[in-house]
């Protein structure tokens, strides 16, 4: 079977984004289905973390066109020689270039619906300081001082996301005559953004939360999609562990789980599925993508 993509499906812990604020409120971003509410953080945002972690953007270089901030390509910058356009880009400076990404993402959906924790703050310390240094009575002008409650919407719950990596697009770039990356960078590419999925982070609201997988399965592949995106289900911290699911991994794939009563279901887990470590996962498909890119 000739394998021309990587796919993973990972449940993850993971904060959501924050959509529209009303004033001094801000609330998470949410999906309807089904007729409940549900939590997400953007697939957009998953991508930038990724490409920042993994190091794929330090060569990154962007231009302003027409007041749009776009990533700067042209035949001596390209794909084949810069990390940062793996992940696709659309430059129109000059001719116009578009080159789809290397790897698509799903948004991380939350596993419940949506129960709102609601989260109270001021920067009463910043405000005293003004006052105290202004001479200035906070209580009776505390506006002068910027004092200023807020409130925001706070969710970090049980996510899953999947992502996908076209392996036959690593290193190429169409839009221009450029000789493709060599095997090694390919390869150096491709492990690069699988270890930022292994250890990803994540910051909301100027706090850091870690975002690695409690729960993954996947590997390489013969179809270039999100091949576990419908049969990864948590229902109440349980994985269900379905036929379905059970037939997919029985496809040459792997499981992995961090253990630490993360599922409620985790004996189960362990028994039906069998999981590696996470680390043994993710070593694994680092050896199989050298194998893959000849190195």
């Amino acid at each position: 079977m000739n394998k021309k993509a990587l796919t993973l499906t990972i449940v993850a812990n993971i904060t959501s984004n924050y959509g529209e604020g009303l004033g001094n409120i801000s609330s998470v971003q949410k999906v309807f289905r089904n007729g409940k509410s549900y939590a997400t953080r953007s697939r957009e945002s998953l991508k930038n973390a990724i490409m920042v972690q993994s190091g794929m953007y330090d060569d990154l270089q962007t231009v302003v066109d027409k007041k749009v901030n776009q990533k700067v390509v042209s035949e001596e910058l390209n794909v084949t020689n810069c990390r940062a356009l793996e992940g696709g880009y659309m430059n129109t400076t000059g001719n116009t270039y578009i080159r789809k990404s290397s790897f698509y993402l799903t948004d991380a959906v939350a596993c419940d619906d949506f129960v709102n924790e609601t989260r109270f703050h001021n920067n009463l310390y910043l405000a005293s300081n003004f006052a105290k240094n202004n001479k200035i009575n906070l209580q009776a002008e505390s506006g002068k001082c910027g004092l200023m409650p807020y409130q925001y919407e706070y969710d970090k719950t049980k996510k899953i996301y999947s992502i996908t990596i076209d392996l036959d697009m690593i290193g190429k770039d169409e839009n221009f005559k450029t000789p493709e990356a060599y095997g090694k960078e390919k390869a150096d590419r491709v492990i690069s953004i699988l270890g930022a999925v292994e250890n990803l982070n994540l910051v909301v609201k100027g706090n850091l939360d870690n975002a690695e997988p409690l729960f993954i399965v996947g590997g390489l592949t013969n179809r270039k999609t999100h091949y576990f995106e419908n049969v990864v289900r948590v229902k109440e911290d349980k994985l269900l562990i379905t036929t379905d699911l059970k037939d997919r991994i029985n496809k040459g794939f792997s499981v992995a789980l961090l253990e630490g009563e993360n599922f409620r279901n985790e004996q189960e887990i362990k028994k039906e599925l069998k999981p590696n470590s996470i680390a043994d996962f993710f070593e694994s498909l680092r050896d199989q993508v050298n194998t893959y890119y000849g190195v």
